[in-house]
């Protein structure tokens, strides 16, 4: 009885990392969301508005992978391994890093971003978080590990699509773009959103790496 007490007090008191880990995945949906409407915005003033948006999106992640670090060093005992914790939410925070640094690039470069390029990475970075957040959901209970495996499987398959947009884009502006200039810009922005992409497939192999462990 003692001892069941004293196992009781280490065990955290609710289910704060997969909260937290929930919550940074719907931020990740609802900034990929608003950079699908920044490509598709024509003015740039409004795009300026939904970018300022997604910027409080990212300063709103930082707190939650702050809140996660500071659980870290306060929870004994943790539903996984620390250090997969850490690369989570590590990796987490890289995704809506680079998204807030694709839109940003777009009005900086004063980039016009209706072109079917934007568009098809906009899509692609879209489809991705969001099976980056079913796989997270998952994680609380690893009931369903289809779903985790499915959405592996579909971030793996997206984050290939990308590439072959990426190297599609990049011919193509070398062969139509005659301003250099545009064609140094379009080409960072491009990538920028590839990375994207990358960092969910960063996620994913966590996520694999947790349910081989624990489920």
């Amino acid at each position: 009885m003692a001892a069941n007490s004293i196992l009781k007090f280490f065990l955290p008191k609710d289910k704060v990392f997969f909260q937290l880990f929930e919550s940074v995945s719907e931020t990740v949906v609802q900034m990929a969301e608003k950079l699908k409407e920044v490509v598709h915005e024509k003015d740039f003033d409004k795009r300026e508005i939904l970018i300022k948006q997604i910027e409080d999106l990212e300063h709103v992640n930082d707190d939650h992978t702050h809140r996660i670090f500071t659980e870290l060093g306060r929870n004994f005992i943790t539903p996984f391994d620390r250090e997969d914790i850490h690369y989570l939410a590590t990796a987490l925070d890289d995704i809506c890093d680079y998204i807030y640094s694709a839109a940003k690039k777009i009005n900086f470069y004063k980039v016009k971003p209706d072109d079917v390029t934007f568009h098809k990475m906009a899509d692609l970075i879209l489809n991705s978080c969001t099976e980056v957040r079913k796989a997270v959901i998952e994680l609380r209970d690893m009931k369903n590990l289809r779903k985790i495996t499915d959405a592996m499987v579909a971030i793996n398959s997206i984050e290939n699509q990308a590439d072959d947009a990426f190297d599609y884009s990049i011919e193509q502006l070398f062969e139509h773009e005659p301003d250099a200039k545009e064609v140094i810009k379009k080409r960072e922005i491009y990538q920028v959103m590839e990375i994207v992409t990358d960092k969910c497939e960063d996620a994913a192999n966590v996520i694999e790496s947790i349910i081989i462990k624990y489920a």
